[in-house]
């Protein structure tokens, strides 16, 4: 479902992503894990190409494109709008339009992207709110919400554009912790609907507990990728090891 190939990435002559390749089967739930500022959110906004890559290739259920160095064409970019409509991407902020409701929140993407008829796009928007739990708010407005429910709102929003993927960053980082639980519930539903998804956490528990497999990266690359029982009971690498003993 999710192809990438040798990625690299740079600011102002600093690499920050190093040849990085991932494979993601239909249905999987990868996370990527990392100490700060290794590069993981980089890379998951070069899946969606909302980060252009300098060099290497990325496709979305059969939706691709090989970047060339120094080359970004017209063509490149219809093919990357092509890509992006088929994933949905939950940021750490939740990013709501505080004067519209929850409802015409999640509408907006069908109406305005998918030219929606109305009608239609608020039977999507109103089933997905209450797959999300937030079936009786969808007349309030963001700022009446918990931060657990906006962010469960984001991800009926991100959702409504029926993405083949979805991507997360750092989707409970705002939160409080009595909050997390309820957003990483809506993603393991959505794991078990079988949505192919990649989080980039540091909630190791989530991770642990509902991955397919898990990659840590450290300095711009993907240092191994395992199983969440192979990776934690015994990484293979020094670096892993070292960045897990502080959950374990």
């Amino acid at each position: 479902m999710v192809r990438a190939h040798d990625i690299h990435k740079a600011f102002n002559g600093t690499a920050v992503l190093q040849g990085i390749s991932l494979d993601v089967a239909e249905g999987e739930l990868v996370s990527l894990i990392g100490p700060s500022g290794c590069g993981k959110s980089t890379f998951l906004r070069c899946l969606n190409l909302l980060e252009i890559p300098d060099a290497g290739s990325v496709s979305v259920a059969g939706i691709g494109i090989d970047r060339q160095r120094g080359r970004w064409s017209r063509a490149d970019e219809e093919q990357a709008h092509r890509l992006r409509a088929g994933v949905g991407m939950v940021f750490q902020g939740f990013n709501l339009f505080a004067h519209r409701t929850v409802l015409d929140n999640v509408m907006l993407a069908p109406r305005v992207v998918q030219r929606l008829p109305r009608e239609q796009a608020q039977t999507r928007a109103r089933a997905l709110l209450d797959k999300v739990g937030l079936a009786d708010m969808a007349a309030r407005y963001p700022a009446t919400l918990s931060g657990g429910q906006q962010q469960r709102a984001a991800i009926a929003r991100a959702l409504a554009s029926e993405p083949r993927v979805m991507l997360y960053d750092e989707p409970t980082s705002a939160l409080d912790p009595e909050l997390t639980d309820e957003v990483l519930e809506v993603m393991r539903q959505l794991d078990r609907d079988g949505m192919t998804q990649i989080v980039v956490t540091h909630e190791m528990r989530f991770a642990r507990a509902v991955s397919d497999r898990i990659a840590f990266m450290q300095q711009g690359r993907i240092v191994e990728i395992a199983t969440p029982a192979a990776l934690f009971a015994a990484p293979a690498h020094a670096d892993t090891r070292r960045f897990l003993k502080h959950f374990l």
